[in-house]
């Protein structure tokens, strides 16, 4: 009988996972180890920074003992997670490129982040990767390109759309033009809004309690933020104010035009009838 064809017990394969595990994480312990060895650093809070990158590592250690980092490098290893990073709230760059990640559940406790490299990996599942990221109200700056996931249609105005704080998707600066498109395209209910407003015309205030556009405080926008040619920049709850407003900015027009019925017909004038008053204007103001 072939040695091939001989089924390996169960035991025997969760203790090889097991083992393997424990040598990767041994690994890891053993690289970062050497990293503050080679930075001088004798206590966890004067790590800022660490440099992890093309150590072959398959798992990571828990870092959440350097409270203060900063700066992660882990690119061009073999992780297939993240499930290391829980405490680091500092950290504000994260550099996961070519790896072999799959899902980057866990990524939610960083909300300082500001820089997330994470191309070349192996990312499937479009809204988990989303979700995760929905959170991070600081990061601007987002690569997920080379990952199976950009194969969806409209992928990156999908990523626009739900991280509207990313500046900077893919090595491409997100542009005015990819934030209206992606409102039309996502957000139908809000597009008729702005085009109802831009054109003067009414709204149905009747909203769905559910719907992500219901009532929010009044709010300031942007000194830069351009909308017509209104000084008043007041976001309104109810897009019928919003209108009205907007309707009586408008410049004053005024049509004027004769009265044809004060005007006496060719016999009136001809018999000069007495009493007859002089022809009058009839003026309209419209704004």
């Amino acid at each position: 009988m072939s040695w091939d064809r001989i089924p390996v017990p169960r035991a025997f394969r969760c203790w090889s996972l097991r083992r393997a595990s424990e040598t990767a994480l041994q690994n890891s312990r053993r690289a970062v180890e050497d990293q503050l060895k080679i930075c001088g650093h004798k206590r966890d809070d004067d790590v800022f920074e660490l440099f992890l990158s093309k150590k072959e590592l398959t798992e990571v250690i828990d870092l959440s003992r350097f409270k203060k980092l900063k700066y992660l490098w882990l690119h061009h290893n073999k992780l297939h997670g993240i499930t290391f990073l829980t405490r680091n709230y500092c950290l504000t760059e994260l550099y996961l490129n070519n790896n072999a990640i799959f899902e980057i559940q866990g990524l939610h406790y960083l909300p300082s982040l500001h820089i997330l490299l994470l191309h070349h990996n192996e990312l499937t599942n479009l809204d988990a990767t989303v979700k995760e990221l929905k959170g991070m109200l600081n990061l601007k700056i987002l690569s997920l390109y080379q990952n199976p996931l950009c194969q969806y249609n409209l992928y990156r105005l999908y990523i626009i759309y739900h991280l509207p704080g990313v500046e900077l998707l893919d090595r491409k600066q997100v542009t005015e033009k990819e934030r209206r498109s992606m409102i039309t395209i996502f957000n139908h209910k809000k597009a008729h809004i702005v085009q109802s407003i831009a054109f003067g015309g009414k709204v149905d205030a009747s909203w769905d309690p559910k719907s992500p556009f219901k009532q929010k405080p009044t709010q300031r926008v942007p000194s830069d933020f351009a909308f017509a040619n209104n000084v008043d920049k007041t976001v309104f709850d109810d897009p019928e104010d919003a209108v009205f407003v907007r309707s009586m900015k408008r410049s004053v027009m005024t049509f004027s035009s004769m009265n044809w019925d004060t005007v006496p017909t060719r016999e009136e004038r001809y018999l000069e009838e007495e009493g007859t008053e002089p022809a009058q204007m009839l003026t309209v103001t419209l704004r």
